[in-house]
């Protein structure tokens, strides 16, 4: 730090809340921090004793020059930070850039508004609602305002002067109903602005106003005895209310709140940010936070209370956290423990804890790209089924009963993505009379665990049953009845849409039909049931070889299944000799057997 005496710029810096920037020998703002002392803060930088981490011993290496700005508060230094942050980009912060990859819902400001997603945001253009990090949801409300109002989607300048002077016709979206006419003077300016008065409300999670518009268009319409427009307006409602009842999600009395959560790793935060209106989940956003100088969860989450309020326009009072930051925040930060705020902030972990997760195992796929293909596609399917180990051992079952008879079943396992033949298994099923799928696959599984217990052999990483809830549920059973499910993830593949099923779990998951993963999991279940017809294909023809046998007069149905054994086929029991014959079966039985070949051979 030769070039930079930084012992005399510390003497200069109050002891007052404030937000500092450091300059590096070009001029750049390299990095802004806030502090409730700007002397102590920037101090501690410059400390010999203080352990730094590799980035911020780097930082300091780089400061030449430092400049501060003395503030009322924390909370005014946290806001200054995050503008400033914003505005520089400096290198060693955390990148807080204004959110222009998500849409938002804009209603504009001009004669007849307009109702539009956009990803441009221009605040003189209009009123803006969002951003929205799910995209169904976005549409799913466009959807509904098409079905509820008539706002037309054209972009026609409809001012009085032009609708008065005629130059403009209705279009086709006037003729099938999804427009009134406003371009024609077919609708006024008063009548439009409460459809999308209404519009606003429900963007602003506010759904009884619109609640009301609607019952009392349709108890004027009623008493005016125009029954079909009041049923218009019915349906109206029940749109709004199958929204409304997809909606809620918590009490409604808890009333206007945030929710922002946490977990961090050494590389990143993720965060849960949910904005509570009058009840209604209005907005949710999971994202992921790059550290740059290791910043503290709490750091972290002072900063992004100020981005996420700021970016999704929340004047809540009071936000839910499993963290409190030890700072005016202006605001009421809560970390319940009991209650429907609890389940609120429940709700909010799960989702980051299952985002971190799941961010975790993509860079695991990432990192394994130059690793063989089996050892990448192990990692997808893990990643897919969310499962706690890498399925190098999977074993999958499928029954075969071709018009009931000879049910049958098999066993196939894959080892490191790939047939392990020798493991494979057929399973004549003894206990179940007639096509019983789930009774048959319950005793198959079973058995196949009962035994690898016994033998104190290794269960599979993953079991495949082909099958969707019921065989799937079936197995499970089994698993229960031997002590352990729940120590082996098993999961059930329908065929009709390539879905899987978790035990306990109703809704299933739809794989990508593109993914290695999926295609591993097919190829499984291909191979089972190969290996279950053609079990059932050789059983069926030997029991039909020794239903032929059982013909010839004197051979019963343990010499004719002798006789298979020993030859393998009707036509190696028919070349044979009568010596051969007989010493398997003895002189008599060997005679009548030759004769009745011999016999067919003539015919």
């Amino acid at each position: 730090m030769s070039e930079f005496n930084y012992k005399e710029e510390l003497a200069k810096i109050p002891l007052d809340p404030g937000v500092y920037r450091y300059f590096d020998e070009m001029g750049e703002v390299i990095y802004v921090g806030k502090a409730k002392s700007l002397r102590n803060r920037v101090s501690s930088y410059f400390l010999k004793n203080n352990q730094h981490d590799r980035k911020t011993r780097r930082l300091v290496s780089q400061i030449r020059r430092i400049e501060y700005t003395i503030v009322l508060s924390e909370w005014d230094a946290l806001l200054l930070e995050n503008q400033l942050i914003k505005q520089l980009q400096p290198k060693f912060n955390i990148l807080l850039k204004d959110d222009k990859t998500y849409p938002f819902i804009c209603i504009t400001d001009e004669p007849f508004p307009r109702v539009f997603p956009t990803r441009n945001m221009d605040r003189t253009k209009g009123t803006f609602y969002g951003p929205f990090a799910n995209l169904r949801s976005m549409h799913t409300l466009l959807d509904m305002f098409k079905a509820l109002y008539q706002i037309r989607s054209c972009q026609l300048p409809l001012t009085k002067p032009n609708i008065e002077a005629g130059k403009f016709k209705v279009c086709l979206e006037y003729h099938i109903g999804n427009c009134k006419g406003p371009c024609e003077g077919l609708q006024g300016e008063g009548e439009y602005n409460a459809e999308i008065e209404q519009v606003h409300h429900i963007l602003k999670g506010n759904l009884s106003s619109p609640q009301q518009y609607f019952k009392e268009k349709m108890l004027e319409a009623a008493e005016q005895m125009a029954f079909e427009r009041a049923h218009a307006w019915k349906t109206k409602i029940e749109h709004l209310s199958n929204f409304q009842s997809k909606a809620t999600v918590i009490n409604p009395r808890i009333g206007n709140i945030d929710v922002l959560t946490i977990v961090s790793d050494e590389e990143a935060a993720y965060l849960n940010f949910m904005k509570i209106k009058a009840g209604y989940m209005v907005a949710t956003q999971t994202l992921e936070v790059k550290k740059k100088l290791d910043e503290s969860d709490m750091e972290i989450l002072a900063m992004m209370i100020v981005e996420m309020r700021s970016t999704y326009g929340s004047e809540a009072k009071e936000l839910i956290s499993n963290l409190k930051p030890d700072l005016d925040m202006r605001l009421e930060v809560t970390v319940p423990q009991i209650g429907d705020k609890k389940k609120l902030l429940d709700m909010s972990m799960k989702n980051v804890m299952y985002f971190r997760r799941e961010k975790a195992e993509r860079r695991e796929v990432e990192a394994s790209a130059t690793s063989s293909k089996k050892d990448r596609v192990l990692i997808r399917l893990k990643s897919d089924l969310q499962i706690k180990t890498l399925p190098r051992h999977i074993e999958c079952f499928d029954n075969s009963n071709i018009q009931g008879t000879n049910p049958v079943a098999s066993m196939v396992c894959f080892k490191d993505g790939k047939p392990s033949k020798k493991d494979y298994r057929h399973f004549n099923i003894k206990t179940v009379v007639g096509p019983n799928d789930f009774a048959s696959m319950n005793e198959i599984v079973g058995r196949r665990y009962l035994r690898l217990i016994a033998e104190e052999q290794p269960l599979p990483d993953l079991i495949v049953v082909d099958g969707g809830k019921g065989q799937l549920g079936a197995a499970c059973d089994a698993l229960k009845s031997l002590g352990i499910y729940g120590q082996v993830p098993i999961i059930g593949i329908a065929k009709r849409l390539e879905e899987i099923y978790f035990p306990e779990d109703s809704l299933p998951l739809y794989i990508d039909k593109k993914s290695e993963s999926l295609k591993l999991i097919q190829q499984i279940r291909d191979e089972a049931h190969r290996f279950a017809i053609t079990f059932h294909r050789d059983k069926r023809s030997k029991a039909s070889l020794v239903s032929e046998l059982e013909g010839v007069v004197g051979v019963g149905k343990v010499t004719a299944t002798k006789l298979l054994k020993h030859f393998g086929s009707v036509r190696g029991i028919r070349e044979s000799t009568l010596e051969t014959l007989t010493d398997l079966i003895g002189f008599d039985r060997a005679k009548k057997v030759r004769a009745y070949f011999d016999t067919m051979a003539e015919n």
